[in-house]
């Protein structure tokens, strides 16, 4: 029996015009599709209606999150090994890039599965292309320590790295502590340190700006409850 294939979808990065981040062919491949993996159910059928899916009430979804334990992996796949197309949706942009969804596209390939990545809006890209830093060596490091003390010794280090390898280093926080991380960047920083912030990528909100620390020092961006990336260069 032919096997389906696993199409990894982008999404929107928030709530901005479709028609700037996902290509037509790609809202087409979600629109025809009818078996799902989501993160969240609401969060997907909006997606779904926007790319142009015709009804929503033959959508089969199941869940992949933070919560789901390795075993449950197997029967998320199911449909594909009776043939069936499935569709991976985010909350991150694109699929298994900072995502759960990571976990089921290893597995996808240990059974031998067709993976298929389609184009869509990925902020972690989109912010170093943005920055001017080194796009040649990069490295993206997730959520710093919550704990003020681990998380200015973290970025010490990064900064000591991206000196010792002339290497971007990039990292998020949840919106609502992104302040903290920005007051912490700047006391712990050197001044000629070069700092990127991006935030609200490809919304109407969108900013973007890089300087060194000592010219952050003069004046700070309001980043409180928006998606934000940090990108550092010593």
């Amino acid at each position: 029996m032919t096997t389906g294939a696993l199409y990894l979808i982008p999404v929107p990065l928030g709530e901005g015009d479709i028609d700037w981040t996902i290509p037509v062919r790609v809202r087409e491949c979600a629109a025809r599709l009818d078996q799902y993996v989501v993160e969240h159910p609401k969060a997907a059928r909006r997606f779904l209606k926007q790319a142009g899916t015709a009804s929503l009430q033959g959508i089969s979804m199941r869940i992949l999150d933070e919560h789901t334990r390795p075993s449950e992996l197997e029967a998320l796949l199911e449909p594909l090994l009776a043939g069936h197309d499935i569709g991976l949706l985010s909350e991150a942009g694109c699929p298994a890039v900072a995502d759960p969804g990571a976990s089921l596209v290893r597995l996808a390939h240990q059974k031998s599965l067709r993976v298929v990545p389609l184009v869509g809006p990925s902020s972690i890209l989109l912010a170093l292309m943005a920055s001017g830093l080194n796009g040649q060596r990069f490295t993206f490091h997730g959520y710093l320590p919550t704990d003020r003390g681990k998380r200015t010794a973290t970025i010490i280090e990064l900064e000591k790295a991206s000196i010792a390898h002339d290497q971007t280093q990039i990292f998020i926080e949840t919106p609502y502590r992104n302040q903290k991380v920005l007051d912490c960047l700047i006391s712990t920083c050197r001044n000629d340190t070069v700092l990127c912030i991006s935030a609200s990528l490809t919304l109407e909100d969108e900013y973007i700006a890089t300087k060194t620390v000592r010219e952050w020092r003069r004046t700070l961006p309001d980043l409180n409850k928006k998606p934000a990336i940090f990108l550092l260069h010593g």
